[in-house]
């Protein structure tokens, strides 16, 4: 069974930093592009950003996150990584990670970050 869990979340302050996990089980995490989407009230799922599995991990970003955001992962640990710094009010969402396995999607529950002041 594919299982992902998010963690990570939590409220802060315009300017402020976090850095989201995601644990992966029942696939072989390390042959697999892995990416992170987020949702907020209102909006579509939008991809944030992608990592591949070929060469330690190509990476790609969302304009609206690029210089911001950093995505990594640790093949070791089975775990993709999500580091957020300065982040804005417009960065409130949802966020989860995802991977597509025999051309199906596959999502992990979510975690909720929530930027204000």
């Amino acid at each position: 069974q594919v299982q992902l869990v998010e963690s990570g979340g939590g409220f802060v302050q315009p300017g402020g930093s976090l850095k989201l996990s995601c644990a992966a089980s029942g696939f072989t995490f390390s042959a697999f592009t892995m990416r992170w989407y987020r949702q907020a009230p209102g909006k579509e799922r939008e991809l944030v950003a992608t990592i591949t599995s070929a060469g330690g991990g190509t990476t790609n970003y969302a304009d609206s996150v690029k210089g911001r955001i950093t995505i990594s992962r640790d093949n070791a640990k089975n775990t993709l990584y999500l580091q957020m710094n300065s982040l804005k009010p417009e960065d409130t969402a949802v966020y989860y990670c995802n991977v597509v396995l025999d051309f199906r999607n596959h999502w992990g529950q979510g975690t909720q970050v929530t930027v204000s002041s």
